[in-house]
């Protein structure tokens, strides 16, 4: 075992060493490795194995993948139906075993008394029950959680089309994305999103500039199994950030026992000639997993009937991951080490006032604009106006088993985020915005051994952050450190019927702004920032010294009510919290990527919040049906909105941009979702969703809400989707698990704007169709050789405008007077992947 552990060391050293940056978090890598060690060698191994069949043929079933989810291990049956994993811990774990086309078998298994187990599937329309783990202390059926929660599996993200990762999740009840073009997604929940929302990415918190309107989510598209999604207050498990709610983010999932796995993904994508190309290979012996993946997309500048093609949105990312784990009776460790590289064009929707074409600048004082040449409009080579993001991450996920029944559960990463926006188009290599943040965070829980039915969970979880913000030309915000700890107790009580959960929480973040000047760098004639030491021939003192401490008190308490086999009752109310970020209480200057002067607000206090959620969920073999309802009361809610002059035009700070102040107010959201599944036959499918957010602004007590203020930025309009999903799961020919589908996207027009100051405008309604094909192209023996899938989004062309789209306020068009860029047009889309089965 020693031998394995220095193995082990030795990758991780060489991983890490791939920048040098990177280097400086030895210290934290020679943790990990001690907590790696002091694991080793404390519970007996069990084995666990046995047959998986059909219930009514009884022919052996290949392929079934039987998942323990709190073991981070897997198993996938064999040609004859069997399937072994080992290096278990002798204690009850929840199972899940799934197929395409049988119904989803979830529950507990005795390890301690069981070492053979076969299980009997049924073919079903339905999945069955979904286990998930965000939010929990081990892995949960999503029905019994209390916490509105919704899942989206692999097989999902297979079957629809999609530019980015959050892209994905959008067509889900509740979920929506703020965009500035296909690239950059910011998720929203039901109404709220930036740092409301925390994102994860297996369990380590994205940390990547979220204030920012045009600071998309760092994560690689292909590298992505299945996301979760909380649709409320999670601060009680999670801290500041998670307010509204978390999106967690789970990787390509270890390979598994004794196989060595792999594929090749191919994608293309019309609408902006998007090519995707990612590469898998991973591999599981005696416990030792491991796996690396490399990926790549571009796109040129995407199109719709109105704009043609709308400049300056095309982009090229580039992505790594690699993973080293170990898995034996005493728990887990895995070690992980991820690279994001991406190059994004800078939109700003100037037109030519003669022709309606697009314009580029050229200048610094940009008094004359050029049309843009159809050749830089049809071309992968990025513009000299782009953000160059990169982030760096390296990660442990430990969990440590006691032989009381108990565990602890430990994760250590840290991140560097670099974003460089670059707008100086005479000095390409001159980073306007230059920020490089970095994020150590850790998350420790320790679960008690669950006793007549009590789970006692506490655990702690927080980060220290610095971020310098003055390598760049342009500051928008100050260089800073924060210091973030938060302490919980959660506690769930299971009866017969009945699961009640419960917890409090303390929260504490420090803010330490550094004092800062401007002054005219020698090099460039460019202003920079320097710090309060270094003043001397400053022009400007945009920051001063600030500190300051945030804290607060948070809680939850739900239960759900197993009324019979097919309906469970929820109810939950929790309150959240979060602390406002670095650009709501200290930004002063010009974001490059928005043309938007912001400007803080010192005196800002936390955000509080209080969200009651209400729900049922139906599931038979033929109605498969959820309702949410919720209502939430934030107080102190911190929203941008735009800042007029005397004269009541738009205040110019910095000549070409606009300016927007943050403000906070009393503020009200409640609606709900609602979902319907109706399995018309064993092949064909009725799916419906729909979503609808009100958002009230309920102004601070001093100013009187108007008509053009009672209702808050960014709200969604209400949505539906419906369609038809045909599956069969019989072979025809060499084709296997053969699908199509069609479906209406339909968003009504969203007239409840904050059309004050001109800070939003009413968007109209609009539909989509979509469509869909996909199938498994088999050999003569079975076994499959590639899926192959193709899909079309916005089928007959529509030009609209999304409500949350950034685009929408970008230029004027004065040929067609329209306002701004509109979305996407029509896209199909092509995906070939090659799996490859190397033992």
């Amino acid at each position: 075992m020693g031998f394995q552990a220095k193995q082990i060391y030795t990758f991780v050293s060489i991983t890490l060493s791939f920048r040098p940056r990177l280097l400086r978090i030895m210290r934290f890598k020679n943790i990990l490795f001690i907590l790696f060690c002091l694991s080793i060698g404390q519970i007996h191994a069990q084995i666990l194995s046995g047959k998986v069949y059909d219930i009514d043929t009884k022919e052996a079933l290949p392929g079934v993948i039987i998942n323990i989810s709190d073991l981070n291990v897997s198993s996938v049956t064999d040609t004859g139906g069997h399937y072994k994993i080992t290096n278990l811990p002798k204690r009850k774990f929840l199972v899940q075993v799934t197929l395409l086309g049988y119904a989803t078998i979830t529950g507990e298994v005795d390890l301690s008394t069981v070492t053979q187990k076969d299980f009997a599937m049924k073919q079903s329309a339905t999945l069955g029950n979904e286990v998930v783990i965000t939010g929990v202390s081990q892995a949960t059926e999503m029905k019994l959680s209390p916490v509105p929660l919704t899942s989206v599996d692999h097989l999902y993200l297979q079957q629809n089309l999609y530019t980015n990762v959050i892209d994905a999740l959008v067509k889900v009840p509740g979920v929506n994305a703020v965009t500035t073009g296909p690239n950059v997604s910011k998720p929203f929940i039901r109404g709220l999103g930036y740092n409301r929302i925390l994102t994860l990415f297996d369990g380590q918190r994205q940390e990547g500039q979220q204030w920012g309107d045009e600071h998309g989510v760092e994560i690689d598209q292909y590298n992505v199994d299945k996301m979760e999604v909380i649709k409320g207050p999670a601060s009680l498990m999670y801290g500041s950030d998670a307010l509204a709610g978390v999106v967690s983010i789970f990787p390509t999932a270890p390979a598994p026992e004794g196989k060595i796995i792999g594929n090749i993904l191919n994608e293309y994508q019309t609408n902006n000639g998007l090519i995707g190309n990612s590469v898998m290979l991973a591999g599981n012996s005696n416990g030792i997993s491991w796996m690396a993946r490399g990926s790549h997309k571009m796109a040129m500048d995407y199109q719709n009937k109105y704009d043609g093609r709308d400049y300056n949105t095309a982009f090229q990312e580039t992505d790594a991951f690699a993973s080293i784990g170990i898995n034996k009776s005493w728990g887990y460790s895995h070690f992980n080490v991820s690279l994001f590289d991406d190059l994004q064009e800078i939109p700003d929707g100037s037109r030519d006032s003669a022709t309606g074409k697009f314009t580029k600048q050229i200048s610094e004082a940009d008094t004359l604009r050029t049309i843009v040449p159809d050749n830089e409009l049809n071309t992968y080579k990025i513009d000299v106006l782009h953000q160059h993001v990169q982030l760096y991450r390296v990660y442990n996920n430990s969990e440590f088993l006691f032989g009381n029944g108990s565990k602890i559960n430990v994760s250590l990463g840290f991140e560097e985020s670099i974003r460089r926006e670059y707008s100086h188009p005479t000095a390409p290599d001159v980073a306007g915005l230059y920020l490089i943040l970095n994020s150590y965070t850790y998350d420790a829980k320790y679960s008690f051994a669950k006793k007549n039915g009590w789970e006692p969970v506490i655990g702690v979880n927080g980060m220290y952050q610095t971020n310098n913000s003055s390598m760049g030309t342009e500051a928008i915000i100050p260089s800073y450190s924060i210091v973030d700890a938060g302490g919980f107790a959660v506690i769930t009580k299971s009866f017969k019927n009945l699961e009640i959960q419960g917890g409090a929480r303390y929260d504490v973040r420090s803010f330490n702004n550094d004092d800062m000047y401007t002054k005219p760098n020698p090099s460039n004639g460019f202003n920079e920032l320097v710090n309060g030491s270094d003043s001397t021939g400053s022009n400007g003192h945009p920051f001063r010294a600030y500190k300051t401490t945030f804290q607060g008190f948070t809680g939850s308490f739900g239960l759900s009510y197993t009324v019979s086999k097919k309906l469970i009752l929820k109810a939950n109310i929790a309150r959240g919290f979060r602390a406002p970020n670095i650009a709501e209480i200290s930004a002063n200057g010009v974001h490059p990527g928005t043309n938007f002067y912001q400007i803080g607000n010192l005196n800002f206090k936390p955000e509080f919040s209080l969200q009651e959620d209400i729900g049922l969920n139906y599931s038979s073999d033929v109605v498969e049906a959820s309702i949410d309802l919720f209502n939430n009361d934030i107080s102190n809610y911190i929203y941008d909105e735009q800042l007029l002059g005397k004269n009541g035009k738009d205040s110019v700070v910095v000549p070409g941009n606009t300016t927007f102040k943050f403000v906070a107010s009393q503020a009200q959201i409640y609606g709900g979702e609602i979902s319907l599944d109706i399995h018309l036959t064993k092949w064909l499918h009725f799916e419906n969703g729909a979503a609808i957010v009100t958002s009230i602004n309920k102004g601070d007590g001093q100013q009187q809400v108007t008509d053009s203020t009672k209702y808050l930025p960014f709200t969604p309009p209400f949505h539906f989707t419906t369609g038809l999903r045909a599956t069969f799961n019989s072979k025809i020919s060499h084709l296997a698990h053969i699908f199509a589908k069609a479906e209406v996207v339909y968003y009504a027009a969203q007239d409840h704007a904050f059309t004050a100051y001109g800070t939003e405008t009413p968007t109209p309604s609009y539909s989509l169709i979509n469509v869909g094909f996909g199938t498994d192209i088999t050999n003569t023996k079975g076994k499959t050789l590639c899926t192959f899938s193709v899909m079309g989004n916005n089928l007959l062309d529509a030009a609209y405008q999304d409500h949350m789209s950034r685009l929408k306020y970008f230029g004027y068009n004065y040929v067609t007077n329209r306002a701004g860029m509109f979305n996407m047009g029509r896209n199909f889309g092509f995906k070939l992947v090659i799996p490859l089965d190397l033992k």
